[in-house]
C-alpha cells in the first residue's frame, strides 16, 4: 500500500501545482475547496480508467508489460519535469469557471489515466489505490491553493519536478523488481 501513496503523491503533483497558481492569482472564496473536489475527483477516476484497459490489454501484453509501465511512467514523469521547468498556464485564466475548472481538472489527470495501467501489475486492491489517489490529490489540491494565496508561485515548478522524479523511480522500480 506505501507504494500506491507514494504513486498518489507523485501524481497529485500536477494537480498541486496548478491549485498554487490558482491560489497565487485568484482569491474567491472556496476556491480550495472546489480545486480539492474537482482534482480530487478526476485523479480518482482517471487511474481506474487506465486500470481498466491495462487489464483488458494485460494478457497481450504480459511478456513485457514492466517495460510497458515503466514506458508510461518515464514519459510521465519527463512531461512532469519538462512543464516543472516552464510557466504553468494559470497566468492565461482570466475567469475561473466551472467549465474552465472541469478542463484544469481533466488536463492534470490525464497523465493519472496512463499511469493507472501500472495498477494492473502491483499488488493492490484497485479501487482503494484510485480512492487513495483521489484523496491524496483533493488534500494537496486544496493546500496548494492555500498556499498559493500566501506565498505566490515559487512552489509551483518544484512540485511538479519533484512528481515527475518519484514516477520515474516508480517505474524503475517496477521495471527491476
Amino acid at each position: 500500500m506505501m507504494e500506491v501513496f507514494i504513486l498518489a503523491v507523485a501524481l497529485s503533483m500536477d494537480a498541486f501545482a496548478v491549485a498554487i497558481g490558482l491560489g497565487a492569482k485568484k482569491n474567491s472564496p472556496g476556491l480550495a475547496l472546489r480545486a480539492g473536489l474537482y482534482f480530487g475527483t478526476f485523479q480518482a477516476l482517471m487511474p481506474m480508467f487506465g486500470y481498466l484497459a491495462g487489464k483488458g490489454l494485460i494478457a497481450w501484453i504480459a511478456s513485457y508489460a514492466h517495460w510497458v509501465a515503466f514506458g508510461l511512467l518515464a514519459v510521465i514523469g519527463a512531461k512532469m519535469i519538462y512543464e516543472g521547468m516552464h510557466e504553468g498556464i494559470e497566468e492565461d485564466i482570466a475567469v475561473l469557471t466551472h467549465k474552465m475548472m472541469l478542463l484544469l481538472a481533466i488536463a492534470t489527470s490525464i497523465d493519472a489515466m496512463a499511469a493507472g495501467f501500472s495498477l494492473t501489475l502491483m499488488d493492490s486492491n484497485p479501487y482503494l489505490a484510485c480512492l487513495t489517489i483521489g484523496l491524496v490529490t483533493f488534500g494537496f489540491s486544496l493546500c496548494g491553493v492555500l498556499v498559493g494565496r500566501r506565498s505566490g508561485t515559487w512552489l509551483e515548478g518544484k512540485a511538479e519536478l519533484f512528481g515527475g522524479t518519484v514516477l520515474i523511480l516508480i517505474g524503475l522500480k517496477m521495471l527491476f523488481a
